[in-house]
């Protein structure tokens, strides 16, 4: 049986196959798969290689609540772990800040297609949506998330591109236009970058927003029209799907993604960005953004709630959307870690509810984690080691697949043996407050 520390739990996640996941052999389906077959529960219908891997969750969120597995294999809801001895577990600073939840939800995701091009509500709008429409926005919390590559690439449209690049589409694009349809709109923007208005100037932003606005909205018949005919036209100029990183070839591979859908001309209105592995990228709060391609650990706040406007058969909430944004533009920011010390390396976003660290430890070394404020969740990516809680000494065996809740303010040690076949590596979520 697994050996159970009072500090540090065992954790059996949920998986979700949604759509747009990976088929075969992918991450998330070998993570899902080892984490199963740790607590005996991998049904062979469960891991079939023709259904799509998407996300695996580690966290309370009612969606894909993880479960605390005892000594005797007895499950246990983490939430409940979580509450009945809050203090304890989330540490005194994270209850008085956030309550007596895990404020972080953690992921690992592989994506083999878009996802929709999306926002995440901020905490008062996302308590308005919830209340409106609780089938749609399952919770009343706020989403802020931060993406890691652990790919070899990681593919995202992320934030509005600059106005200059879009009206430089408009003009070479002449469908891309004609779907704005809101020539006042396009001429409004290129008023504003001609007089030098900065990113930051209302005038600039509001031109942004009736042209986003204006795309977003246009009509159906309009959108599937004029989508046909430049996928044509940009595929007779001699550019394909996989030809390039141009914009105009993931204008393509949307367009076979999702045919007729709006979301395809976002290539054009939102940064374009490839991720390496060790990048990450954050997005707050009212920023649109879509996942394209790739593994990536997720880490965001305890919430599910996404309002889409394209590249989805899902519900579809554009006016919100559109109404929603911000309208930051320019290039997203990203994060490449901060050495913490010869293990780990730390990746820290402007939110309170968490940050990452990827601790990776060699052969032949034994590392000591320091304790943190808040609690923290550790998924197993590559490697074993013998992973200790300092406070009962008691140790687990850790391998690809496993997860693990640490109680906050708790010492932990990882011992990997010379006879190891690999380093060891763990992505690990905390708070950061």
């Amino acid at each position: 049986p697994l050996s159970l520390s009072r500090a540090m739990r065992e954790l059996r996640v949920k998986h979700q196959n949604y759509a747009w996941g990976a088929r075969g052999s992918s991450a998330v389906r070998a993570l899902a798969l080892a984490n199963a077959q740790r607590h005996d529960d991998a049904r062979p219908e469960d891991f079939d290689d023709s259904t799509p891997f998407a996300e695996l969750w580690c966290g309370t969120h009612a969606s894909g609540m993880s479960d605390v597995v005892g000594e005797d294999g007895a499950r246990t809801p983490l939430i409940e772990h979580v509450k009945s001895a809050a203090n304890a577990t989330l540490g005194e600073r994270a209850v008085a800040r956030f309550g007596d939840d895990v404020p972080f939800l953690m992921k690992m995701l592989s994506v083999a297609r878009a996802l929709s091009v999306q926002a995440h509500p901020d905490k008062a709008l996302a308590v308005k949506l919830h209340e409106s429409n609780p089938e749609a926005y399952k919770d009343d919390n706020h989403k802020p998330e931060m993406a890691l590559c652990v790919s070899e690439t990681f593919e995202a449209m992320s934030g509005f591109a600059n106005a200059d690049a879009v009206l430089a589409a408009t003009r070479r694009h002449g469908e891309f236009g004609r779907v704005i349809g809101d020539d006042d709109a396009i001429e409004a923007l290129r008023k504003a970058v001609e007089s030098g208005q900065s990113n930051e100037s209302a005038a600039l932003r509001d031109a942004f927003k009736r042209v986003f606005t204006a795309l977003m909205t246009a009509e159906k018949g309009k959108v599937e029209t004029e989508l046909r005919a430049m996928e044509a036209r940009v595929r007779d100029e001699g550019t394909t799907a996989t030809s390039s990183s141009s914009v105009e070839s993931l204008f393509l591979r949307l367009c076979e993604q999702y045919p007729g859908d709006v979301g395809a001309f976002c290539a054009f209105v939102l940064n374009y960005v490839t991720l390496r592995p060790g990048e990450a990228i954050y997005m707050a709060a009212n920023e649109p953004h879509a996942y394209l391609s790739g593994d990536c650990v997720e880490v965001m706040a305890t919430s599910d709630n996404v309002v889409r406007a394209g590249l989805t058969p899902k519900f579809r909430d554009v006016q919100v959307l559109c109404d929603m944004l911000t309208y930051k533009l320019g290039a997203p920011e990203i994060l490449t870690g901060d050495v913490v010390d010869a293990c780990t390396r730390r990746y820290v976003p402007p939110f309170d509810e968490f940050l990452l660290d990827v601790v990776t430890v060699s052969r032949g070394t034994a590392y000591g984690v320091v304790a943190k404020s808040g609690p923290s969740v550790w998924i197993v990516h590559r490697g074993s080691c013998a992973f200790a809680s300092a406070k009962d000494s008691k140790t687990f065996a850790a391998e690809p697949g496993a997860v693990f809740f640490v109680d906050a303010d708790e010492e932990c040690g990882v011992v990997v043996p010379d006879a190891a076949t690999d380093d060891f590596v763990a992505f690990v979520a905390t708070t950061n407050i």
